[in-house]
């Protein structure tokens, strides 16, 4: 089991247009990843099977969960429900900190 996953080393992931995901530490049953937006920067709506929270560690994002939409700030977090549609926009350049249980395997 690896304990430490340097930034360094991380591969980066262009998800979409504007955004760079870093996968950081994980094990099946816990996934941390960075992702980094530009303004404008679109995630998608979209769900998923596992129950995942939202850290602004930076910058704003418009973030729609089910029908409800807020816009988050830096040290603002959100829950993510499993299996509910979700997605941002981003209205000033930041870094979110996203938490998934268990680990997202289409992301490895």
């Amino acid at each position: 089991m690896e304990n430490f996953f340097l930034n360094k080393d991380m591969p980066i992931q262009n998800p979409e247009k504007g955004i760079v995901r870093r996968v950081g530490a994980h094990n099946k049953e816990l996934m941390i990843c960075e992702l980094e937006y530009e303004k404008g920067a679109i995630g998608p709506l979209h769900k998923h099977p596992h129950s995942q929270l939202a850290y602004v560690v930076s910058g704003a994002f418009n973030y729609q969960i089910g029908d409800k939409k807020v816009i988050i700030k830096k040290g603002d977090t959100a829950y993510v429900q499993p299996d509910i549609e979700h997605g941002c926009v981003c209205t000033e350049p930041g870094i979110l900190l996203d938490i998934f249980s268990p680990e997202r395997e289409d992301f490895l």
